[in-house]
């Protein structure tokens, strides 16, 4: 409640409806004077701020060491004491995603060597064995049509370094240097391919093209891109877990499709903050080496996995045995899913390239 003067009018300012007490019946707000000092205003403000806190802090040690508790007392209706669950996956998400491309970005010294060979770049070529070094060349030679000459490792690295100043290297796959080349061969009917089949190309031949100078700027452009990605896969994925949870539970009538998007939402905050969590140990890491903290790195890992099953116990109510089994198929069903979305990120990151 502010401070602020009650006015003697009785009707609402901001809906017009005849106002029966301090706060109006059917919005809510308080009937006070509008005039209000910066005093008021910066004070109100303050009130917010701590009243967010409370709730903020609250609800994430009930997140936190209460699995699928926020869940169930969302279900049941008791909502005000905590901070509602769209907000405050909001604010994680958002707050998780800002640390997240602070720790994880890629520059020259992110990728291995500019170019890479057969899957190999020049980092790994340099750490074989003379015997692994011999057979390498050996199949370079070969699959270049070049006559097999024994290379040093110096004069390999300056093939390999040449190689990409002239373009023979590529940054993707594909047999076809020009797309007047390509447009040739699909006329001379010599190839036959769909119409994906052909926009792939195309596209490869275009980055090809592009990046013929600077296959590790490829690689570079190519990887932020993908890492960028990552917050679209984790909202797609969001409502599909959701409906993973509900096939899983397709006999509990009791449960919409909505409580099993709460559910949901608060998992995945909770996966936000175990994973800030596991970053700020990866950084102390990097100043200590300690293998405890390796090691903690790993335990809160897998508690991820430990929080899901007792947050589905918990929220569900179900028999242990149930609870793990339904557990098991989410994980595979998750897997699969996964497994989908990066595949079609992945070309989805090829063609934004």
């Amino acid at each position: 409640m502010s401070h602020l003067k009650e006015r003697q009018q009785k009707n609402c300012l901001n809906c017009n409806t005849e106002v029966q007490g301090r706060y109006c019946q059917n919005c809510g707000q308080e009937n006070i004077e509008p005039k209000e000092t910066v005093w008021h205003l910066v004070s109100h403000f303050f009130q917010d701020i701590t009243h967010f806190d409370g709730k903020f802090f609250s609800t994430v040690k009930y997140l936190v060491i209460r699995p699928g508790f926020l869940s169930r007392e969302y279900m049941v209706g008791r909502r005000a004491s905590y901070v509602n669950p769209i907000r405050m996956y909001i604010f994680t998400s958002a707050f998780f995603f800002l640390i997240f491309f602070s720790f994880m970005h890629v520059d020259k010294k992110s990728i291995m060597g500019q170019s890479k060979m057969n899957g190999k770049t020049w980092a790994q070529i340099t750490a074989m064995d003379s015997l692994a070094f011999d057979a390498f060349t050996k199949q370079v030679n070969k699959e270049d049509k070049r006559p097999e000459v024994a290379m040093s490792r110096e004069a390999f690295r300056k093939y390999f370094d040449s190689s990409v100043q002239q373009g023979t290297i590529h940054f993707t796959n594909t047999d076809y240097t020009t797309k007047a080349e390509y447009d040739s061969a699909l006329s001379s009917g010599k190839v036959h391919h769909g119409w994906f089949r052909r926009l792939l190309v195309y596209k490869q031949v275009e980055i090809n093209e592009r990046y013929k100078n600077d296959v590790g700027q490829g690689l570079r452009d190519y990887s932020n891109i993908l890492l960028h990605s990552l917050p679209q896969v984790f909202f797609v994925l969001l409502p599909l877990f959701a409906l993973m949870l509900k096939l899983l539970y397709i006999r509990r009538k009791d449960y919409y499709y909505v409580n099993h998007a709460i559910f949901s939402l608060h998992f995945y905050i909770f996966t936000f903050i175990n994973m800030l969590i596991i970053f700020a140990l990866i950084e102390l890491n990097n100043w200590l080496d300690w293998g405890v903290i390796a090691f903690l790195q790993v335990i809160l890992g897998l508690a991820t996995f430990f929080y899901l099953y007792k947050a589905m116990r918990k929220f569900y109510m179900q028999r242990r045995a149930k609870t793990i089994f339904k557990f098991l198929l989410l994980c595979l069903m998750l897997f699969f899913v996964l497994g989908f979305l990066f595949l079609f990120f992945i070309l989805f990151s090829l063609f934004k390239l």
